[in-house]
């Protein structure tokens, strides 16, 4: 990626950020697969810096919803390039809380290459929080 992603001081009206909305809450609440669709829409359709972004978040859902079918191998790979494509992002895109999501889903990583048991309510998995 060459230049620097937009910092976005967004009102939240915006289509794509309604849409990105509508994945957050849909990933939030374990619904990993709808939330791949849904920001799947919006990534279509994005251009430039942006675009990179949308395809990391949706690398990290299917990189849970790979993990809660038990496809630790394609949960893995989907993770690892969730985070490379979110990794020249800074601390936020469209008010996203990179930092931490970045944080928790390394975590994650880990537990799957020590090897071990991956099991939790939807309360325990990462969660994608805007920042205020």
């Amino acid at each position: 990626m060459t230049g620097s992603p937009p910092k976005t001081k967004n009102s939240g009206s915006d289509p794509e950020v309604l849409v990105l909305r509508r994945g957050v809450e849909e990933f939030n609440a374990g619904r990993f697969f709808e939330c791949h669709d849904t920001l799947e829409e919006v990534w279509q359709g994005v251009r430039g810096p942006a675009r990179d972004f949308f395809q990391g978040l949706i690398q990290v859902s299917v990189g849970f919803y790979h993990l809660s079918n038990g496809n630790r191998v394609g949960g893995k790979s989907q993770l690892d390039k969730g985070l490379k494509n979110l990794a020249g992002y800074g601390e936020d895109c469209l008010r996203v809380d990179l930092v931490n999501l970045r944080q928790e889903v390394q975590i994650w990583l880990e537990r799957i290459r020590r090897g071990e048991k991956l099991h939790g309510a939807v309360s325990d998995l990462p969660k994608i929080r805007f920042l205020p």
